[in-house]
């Protein structure tokens, strides 16, 4: 059990609270039964990075040990939107949205949870929410006060900004502690932007009449900027379903000082071995780089492709050649101006990020760099176009 318990802590930042999981996991094994893991998903974009994956790696790490899994899709609580972290209220996402939005989910969180049947259970949170009447909503917001939401500290930060927060948003963790009555939830996984709403769970399970749930909180992934959080907004984010060559980039690109954090948070590796790989003096640190990137990547590809794109990013970076394969983009002979052929070749995802780009060094063609995004470009068959260290296009007449 204190070998158990020393898996499920690593990484973590706060368990509610130790006792109580050790006492579960015991009784748990006593009883012959399987502790339920709950972590709740609001499909609110359509695709799952890194960051979301540690906390789906807590949640394997209980499937391993025997545990089921419950992954709750939040169709209904999404058409509220979760108001964590929100300086502003967040906007209504329609059924259709958030239907198209799940439709990945499950598929991607698949290639870091067990899916077998008896280790794995999905639902859906309309199952519950929407048979919901107003009687059954006024009795579940009785279960809290006005002074215990207004403890959150998003609420807090708009109500002395003059910022309105209105009253749906409170109903957002009530329905998600409601959630946890549904399911039964044993145990709650979340980053530590979710610790309000997990102990709000705590809270209604008590006042249903049922055990309550031990909330485990997980660090939030820092992004590749190495200074916000990762988001698929910011643009600092490696998703899941990237290419093996951008996948491996990518990790190959956060600074040194970041790594021990990656390693922790994203791969099993011993904490002594760690240890040992981001300290200089005991290993380079682009062999530890390495290493960490073909041990994320083979969560998502075979070893084979984790070779196969270590190989071409030391062709391409470390000996500036070419990568294999480069996509044709069939253009016209016309000049065209450089921010306009980046658009046109699909290195850029607007006309803006193309000036961006250009301004900053990060262009060039034909091996020359471009600085200005106005400049003429008249395009030659074989034009190559380099945007960045992973972004190329090879231009056909």
């Amino acid at each position: 059990m204190r070998e158990q318990l020393k898996l499920l802590k690593r990484g973590t930042v706060e368990v509610f609270n130790e006792q109580e999981l050790a006492d579960k996991l015991a009784g748990a094994a006593k009883a012959g039964r399987q502790l339920r893991i709950k972590l709740g998903l609001d499909p609110t974009s359509p695709d799952i990075h890194l960051g979301h994956t540690v906390v789906l790696r807590k949640m394997r790490q209980f499937q391993d040990l025997g545990h089921k899994a419950v992954l709750i899709i939040g169709d209904y609580t999404a058409r509220i939107g979760d108001p964590t972290g929100q300086n502003a209220t967040r906007p209504m996402l329609s059924p259709e949205q958030i239907e198209e939005n799940a439709k990945t989910y499950l598929a991607q969180a698949g290639k870091i949870l067990d899916t077998s049947q008896d280790k794995l259970e999905v639902r859906h949170n309309t199952e519950w929410l929407e048979k919901m009447t107003l009687m059954e909503l006024i009795q579940l917001a009785a279960k809290k006060t006005v002074a215990q939401m207004l403890q959150r500290d998003s609420f807090k930060q708009r109500l002395q900004n003059d910022i309105d927060v209105y009253t749906h948003e409170f109903i957002y963790p009530l329905m998600q502690g409601y959630d946890s009555v549904a399911v039964k939830s044993d145990v709650e996984l979340g980053g530590t932007d979710q610790t309000f709403n997990n102990l709000v769970g705590r809270d209604i399970q008590r006042a249903y009449g049922q055990p309550p749930q031990i909330v485990i909180t997980m660090p939030i992934l820092v992004g590749l900027d190495g200074k916000e959080k990762m988001s698929k907004s910011k643009g600092n984010y490696i998703g899941v379903t990237d290419e093996p060559n951008d996948m491996f980039g990518k990790v190959m690109s956060i600074s040194d000082e970041m790594m021990e954090n990656y390693f922790t948070l994203l791969t099993s590796l011993p904490a002594e071995k760690i240890t040992e790989l981001v300290n200089s003096e005991k290993t380079h640190p682009k062999e530890a780089k390495v290493l960490l990137a073909k041990t994320i990547m083979m969560q998502f590809y075979d070893e084979k492709t984790a070779d196969a794109a270590a190989a071409e990013f030391d062709k391409v970076f470390a000996k500036g050649q070419l990568p294999d394969e480069i996509p044709d983009v069939k253009i016209s002979a016309e000049p065209i101006m450089a921010s306009k052929l980046l658009l046109a070749c699909k290195l850029v995802p607007s006309g803006g990020e193309a000036k961006r780009m250009v301004k900053q060094g990060a262009v060039e063609i034909d091996k020359n760099k471009i600085n200005d995004p106005n400049t003429m470009i008249t395009p030659a068959d074989g034009m190559i176009i380099q945007v960045g260290k992973r972004k190329f296009a090879r231009l056909k007449l």
